[in-house]
């Protein structure tokens, strides 16, 4: 008697198995294991149901990529993130992994869209980038909204411009600031934050449900902070001793994300970071071995709920924050 039970129990699950394989490995639909069995489509499916019940299915998905996705869950895990996107670094070219980067912001962008939000965002690099790279295949009703006042000159400076494109390339709206970015003292700051063309942009753009921010880098050359104001960049000396780590929404930031004692701070037409908790969903996009530190600083201010940066800097962040630990 226990014979035919065991034997019963092998030809069971010897079908099942059967199934399985001609199912999950060799790509057959449950129709055509149906004629093959001379089972039922019903029997076939219940066989496939009872072969994961029993753990006999165990599906592994591997890809060229699978580092990548390794690190971006890595990368959530350790900064407790909700959304990360990595991109490859596999080439030098510093414009080539800004572009990829920002392919990868717009296509998170695009993902994120719905019809009727609105988005704030800053100038810069990065933003620009992501701009350049978006291609959607259909208009959203969206409103733009600068995050800071305006800096003209070079394209990537000018919020407005970059506004602009954004909404164009959305089919939305861009609703444009009339202000500096930085005023010629606080009282004149104090002066523009009350004009109610100022308060308008800046209240809608603290309403927004998405907000998209470059993470701008301080003690590198290249740097386009120093795009900003004349000033900063005669003051490298101050601003390093103010303990700046970075820039966010153009406002300096120390290694903790707190804002740094500095002139300039004071005298920004902006948003400041701790505004940005309000806003549901905050995307900081960067790339380059110089926005580790920043990166980093954004990170312990809570100022950013997902990010999108390459290869090579998201694991200078994952090394520079297991050094603090």
């Amino acid at each position: 008697m226990r014979v035919s039970h065991d034997l019963q129990r092998y030809e069971t699950e010897r079908q099942i198995y059967s199934v399985l394989v001609m199912h999950f490995q060799e790509g057959i639909r449950q129709s055509e294991i149906a004629k093959l069995t001379n089972l039922s489509h019903a029997k076939v499916n219940r066989l496939i149901k009872q072969g994961r019940e029993m753990g006999m299915v165990e599906i592994k998905i591997r890809s060229q990529y699978q580092s990548l996705f390794d690190l971006e869950s890595r990368f959530k895990y350790v900064t407790g993130l909700e959304t990360v996107r990595i991109t490859p670094s596999a080439v030098a070219n510093p414009e080539t992994i800004l572009q990829q980067v920002g392919a990868a912001a717009a296509r998170l962008l695009l993902e994120t869209l719905r019809d009727g939000d609105t988005i704030c965002i800053t100038g810069g690099k990065g933003l620009s980038s992501v701009v350049e790279m978006l291609n959607p295949d259909r208009s959203f009703d969206v409103e733009i909204v600068p995050a800071t006042g305006c800096v003209q000159g070079k394209h990537y400076t000018d919020v407005n411009h970059v506004a602009t494109q954004l909404a164009d390339k959305l089919g939305g709206r861009a609703f444009l600031i009339h202000a500096p970015l930085f005023a010629d003292s606080v009282g004149e700051k104090n002066t523009l934050m009350r004009m109610k063309s100022v308060t308008d942009v800046f209240e809608r753009a603290r309403k927004a449900r998405i907000a998209l921010l470059g993470i701008g880098s301080i003690l590198s050359s290249d740097s386009s902070y120093y795009d900003l104001h004349p000033l900063s960049r005669g003051n490298r000396g101050e601003i390093e001793k103010a303990g700046a780590a970075g820039e966010l929404l153009a406002h300096l930031i120390d290694r903790e994300g707190e804002l740094c004692r500095y002139d300039l701070n004071d005298r920004l037409v902006a948003m400041k970071p701790e505004e940005l908790d309000s806003i549901p969903i905050t995307i900081g996009v960067a790339a380059g071995q110089n926005k580790i530190a920043p990166i980093c600083a954004a990170l312990r201010g809570r100022h950013v709920r997902a990010m999108v940066l390459d290869e090579a800097t998201a694991q200078g962040v994952l090394k520079m924050i297991g050094r603090a630990k």
